[in-house]
């Protein structure tokens, strides 16, 4: 039996909420949180998260925050202590750029890249690489850096997270997870780096229904999903076609 804990309620709110009571966060955490701007941001999760109440979070994630919701929602409720991303700023970024003109959050900005390649590295056990990217810059000062087939290289550590919060299109019976699009982008290794992992599905489909080829994350690194099925409430990502079917590998 999978250690998978699935998790449905009246509306998706309360499965939602079960779950990040399940997950065992508290405050002064790390929390890995998935998306590329609104894309695959799991919504549901992070509003759970606000109605949680853990605070002093360093947050992990490709942007931080737009407009009023999801991540930006729980920026404004003053959860966070320090962001750590590539892409701080946007024209909606409002909430972050707010908060960090006032000196009211810590910013450590990471080339995307890097960002993602520091949480493979986390789950794959690596504790740290030398990479080019950022050299010269103020982004590699005070590290340590080594000169590798004539080109100079920054260490960069791995990047690992208490909890992981992404969203996924599809769940099969015991946690195996399909993504759609560009929803995937940084769960699958957010999975990996963190030590408990909670996903928001369109759907749960049967155990079997999913193509093994197809399968990007393994069950072994999903500890609680939360179905949001049409009866339960929004997908993970307000532009995605529920007619389309995700891309096969």
């Amino acid at each position: 039996m999978s250690r998978t804990q699935f998790h449905t309620g009246t509306t998706a709110a309360e499965a939602a909420d079960a779950a990040l009571a399940a997950s065992g966060i508290t405050s002064g955490m790390t929390v890995l949180v998935g998306g590329f701007g609104m894309a695959g941001m799991p919504v549901a999760l992070v509003d759970a998260l606000i109605r949680h109440g853990a605070d002093d979070l360093t947050v992990v994630s490709n942007n931080a925050g737009n407009g009023d919701t999801g991540l930006a929602a729980l920026l404004a409720a003053g959860r966070v202590r320090k962001v750590v991303c590539s892409f701080p700023r946007q024209h909606d970024s409002w909430v972050f750029d707010g908060l960090y003109r006032a000196g009211r959050i810590e910013l450590e900005v990471v080339p995307q890249g890097t960002l993602a390649e520091r949480m493979r590295a986390a789950g794959a056990g690596i504790g740290a690489f030398f990479c080019p990217t950022g050299v010269g810059t103020l982004l590699a000062e005070g590290k340590e850096t080594r000169t590798i087939d004539g080109r100079e290289h920054v260490l960069e550590t791995a990047l690992r997270g208490d909890v992981a919060l992404i969203g996924a299109h599809r769940s099969d019976g015991v946690g195996n997870l399909v993504y759609r699009k560009t929803a995937r982008n940084f769960g699958p290794v957010m999975a990996t780096a963190a030590a408990v992992t909670v996903v928001q599905v369109d759907e749960v489909v049967p155990t079997g229904a999913l193509d093994p080829e197809a399968v990007v994350t393994p069950r072994i690194y999903v500890d609680h999903v939360v179905d949001l099925s049409p009866a339960t409430g929004p997908t993970t990502d307000p532009t995605t076609d529920p007619t389309t079917e995700e891309p096969q590998a």
